[in-house]
């Protein structure tokens, strides 16, 4: 068996000059015959001289000196924690063996059992006892952590005192990953629902030092293990083409290796985004480093480079000698072929030629991408390292191609050294940190939905708003087609507060159309309209929608409690006005400026059961404080979630242009009326100017024809759509509730959509 990394992980006991000093020290004089301390001295004596001679890595690496010590290179490691008892190890033989790597000997691997049972043959009753008092003391001790449930039954604890940052939108995010990977000296761990090896992490790009695929290079020639994890597609129905991903990463250098998970065909995925660096730096959240996520607060719909030069400007080209590279000594483009994308208008295609376009910009505007990230240092950092470990030794032990030496298992690191950075990234804040994931056997080898049970608690637990963002909404329990209670959460809640007379909010933003290719000026298709059916009854058409409870029991006072929105923005275009939405990608809740989750997890039973997707996210709670307002009263709000909340809310509104805006109070009647209007002239204007789908005002298929039928204001009056777009405040607007109320959204039995299982789809 290998273990990857060993060398890079050893401390340098050795002084300077080492290599010039390889002499085996001379043995200690003895002491006098007779001295009462001659036993203790020579034990001493011993142990000093064979200290001395570990202090070298010239001896201390020499085989025979492990098998006289009867110890292995990985008790030199102190990264991997404190040293227990070490030695020969032999298991008792039958019983059947699973996969699942649980601890290692000299030159034998010992395997977990059906029963949870390991039996060592051992040569005495006190070696016996031995071990077992070693074992005990582990268990309770150093892995204690490892070996119980923790809260929201996570396989992680609450880690406090962790550094955390968020980050709005990918060009933060990727400009510190970016960052951080040139931090790398032993290991960086990747694993993403898509990876696009070209893609740009700092932008724009006028040379390729920021490029994906060029940094990890770089740091595998200086030594680096890059171990990156991807999900083996269905390739009948998804393009992310991660077959191209994994051979363009392995071609690099021999210190990159590259796994893809599952072989045999499933309906889930892995969706988990994160990068880690030397297992003390982690980065998770919604991003996958891809095509198409980068983005920041302008939200732009073009790319056509400086419109101020003379002539207009051309994309990069191909250079003669490397087609894969583009010459980006004068490039003004953020986003080069692939990148420039609309995923509604057409999915990605052909992701081997990286640089070519493959929708047009001069008549297609970009559909912007909002994404939240998060990292983690320190405690927390280690629990998302060992997540990925998990599932890198879990994939090793399962699939044949990989138990060879080429890929080795990897090794987490103690928690207890977890606490000394070498670096932390700027701008961080100390709060309590746990880590959640959704996992199952299929995925990890394990059960865990910790994600759901944190969402649910912290619902449940609110005292003044919630705040969600999220790709999907798709939730309240009908017990056969949708298990989450998510919203069933949220009904109570504000159920509970409209009882006690209590102010409570709850914000929630959406994608107005669900990710899919499709032509929505003819319904959008079976893919766009199944996600929609199900969107719909979770919010307000059912029996078990949250609006539907909601007015059975307070009538039209729900709209004091709630508000679903999405969001949209305008530029220029071909001469004149375009608009499109703002693709919502996140997966946050936002609980009293106080608990924050942000991960990979959408709000549907794929990503919150376990069973399903695997996913990963953080559950934030705030221990810093500041001053803030509630509800018009003096309030004590944490750091991290009221900057969060603020910054999100400043974008959304448009605060910039409203310098007296007060964001402070969320909950307050005066903001969140503001809140409320400031949606529905935002949508108003868009309809008017541009006759924007979805819309309220289609109420099924034969109305939508009639409806794009008109030619919008746009085009018919460039200048006077310019004039009243001055009057959009921000990008909210509301969430079309009524979009198409009179039709079956379900996709037909006889098509292909209607042939997959509905758990797809929820």
């Amino acid at each position: 068996m290998s273990l990857l990394p060993l060398a890079r992980f050893a401390v340098a006991y050795a002084p300077a000059g080492e290599a010039a000093n390889r002499e085996i020290p001379s043995l200690p004089r003895a002491v006098p015959e007779g001295s009462t301390r001659q036993a203790a001295s020579r034990q001493r004596y011993l142990e000093n001289y064979l200290n001395h001679l570990l202090a070298m890595s010239f001896y201390r690496n020499y085989h025979a000196m492990t098998e006289f010590l009867e110890v292995s290179q990985l008790s030199f490691i102190t990264d991997l924690g404190p040293k227990g008892l070490e030695g020969v190890i032999r298991k008792r033989s039958g019983g059947h063996r699973v996969p699942g790597l649980t601890c290692c000997g000299r030159d034998q691997v010992c395997y977990r059992w059906s029963k949870r049972s390991l039996i060592l043959k051992c040569s005495s009753y006190r070696q016996a006892r031995w071990w077992g008092q070693e074992i005990t003391e582990l268990a309770q001790g150093p892995g204690r952590d490892f070996l119980q449930l923790h809260r929201h039954d996570s396989y992680a604890p609450p880690r406090p005192g962790s550094l955390a940052r968020w980050f709005v939108n990918g060009a933060g995010y990727f400009a510190a990953v970016a960052d951080a990977i040139l931090r790398a000296q032993e290991e960086i761990f990747v694993t993403d629902w898509w990876l696009s090896p070209e893609v740009y992490l700092k932008r724009p790009a006028h040379s390729d030092d920021w490029r994906l695929d060029s940094m990890l290079k770089r740091k595998a020639e200086e030594g680096v293990r890059v171990s990156v994890l991807l999900f083996k597609e269905v390739e009948l129905a998804l393009s992310i083409n991660s077959g191209y991903s994994k051979r363009a990463l392995m071609l690099l250098h021999p210190n990159i290796k590259v796994m893809r998970h599952p072989d045999q065909m499933t309906l889930w995925a892995h969706h988990e985004k994160l990068l880690v660096v030397d297992q003390v730096v982690a980065f998770l959240g919604g991003l996958d480093l891809a095509y198409g996520r980068w983005d920041d607060f302008h939200y732009r719909l073009t790319d056509l480079g400086d419109s101020s030069e003379s002539a207009a400007p051309q994309p990069p080209t191909l250079c003669p000698d490397s087609p894969a590279t583009p010459d980006l000594s004068h490039n003004q483009y953020f986003w080069l072929g692939k990148d420039y994308s609309n995923l509604i208008t057409k999915d990605w295609v052909q992701l081997d030629r990286p640089f070519e376009d493959f929708i047009d910009r001069e008549t297609t505007p970009r559909m912007p991408w909002r994404d939240i990230g998060m990292v983690v240092h320190g405690p927390p950092a280690r629990d998302v390292a060992r997540h990925f470990i998990q599932r890198w030794n879990f994939t090793k032990t399962t699939k044949v191609k990989y138990k060879t030496p080429m890929y080795s298992y990897l090794l987490p690191k103690s928690s207890s050294t977890a606490s000394k950075l070498p670096f932390t990234l700027p701008g961080a804040q100390c709060a309590t940190v746990q880590v959640l994931r959704s996992v199952d056997r299929w995925s990890a080898g394990t059960l865990e939905n910790s994600i759901l049970n944190a969402y649910l608690h912290t619902i449940r637990e609110s005292k003044h708003f919630l705040y969600i963002e999220n790709q999907f909404f798709i939730s309240c329990s009908d017990g056969r087609m949708v298990l989450n209670k998510v919203g069933d959460e949220i009904v109570d809640r504000i159920l509970k507060a409209h009882k006690q007379g209590e102010c409570f909010r709850v914000y929630v933003l959406l994608p107005l159309l669900p990710g899919f290719e499709g032509d929505i000026s003819t319904g959008g298709g079976n893919s766009i309209q199944a996600i929609l059916h199900f969107t719909y009854r979770t919010l307000c058409r059912g029996e078990y929608s949250i609006l539907h409870r909601l007015k059975a029991a307070m009538g039209t006072a729900w709209r004091d409690y709630m508000s679903i929105c999405g969001l949209r923005t305008h530029g220029e275009l071909g001469g004149h006005p375009v608009s499109e939405l703002i693709y919502i990608h996140s997966k946050m809740l936002i609980a009293d400026d106080r608990t924050v989750i942000i991960g990979s997890a959408n709000i549907n039973d794929r990503s919150l059961l376990g069973k399903r997707d695997s996913e990963l996210a953080v559950l934030i709670e705030d221990t810093e404080m500041e001053p803030s307002l509630m509800n018009g009263v003096e309030y004590q709000a944490g750091r991290f979630a009221l900057s969060l909340r603020k910054h999100c809310f400043s974008v959304i509104l448009g605060a910039d242009a409203q310098p007296d805006l007060d964001l402070r109070d969320p909950v307050c009647d005066d903001f969140f009326q503001l809140w409320q209007e400031t949606a529905e002239n935002n949508a108003n204007i868009y309809e008017q100017i541009f006759r924007c789908l979805p819309s309220n005002a289609i109420h099924s298929i034969r109305a939508l024809r009639e409806y794009v039928a008109v030619e919008p204001l746009a085009l018919v009056s460039p200048p006077l759509a310019r004039s009243e777009l001055t009057k959009v405040k921000g990008h909210l607007v509301h969430f079309p509730l009524r979009f198409l109320e009179d039709e079956s959204l379900l996709p037909p039995l006889s098509s292909k959509e209607g042939m997959i299982p509905l758990e797809v789809w929820t």
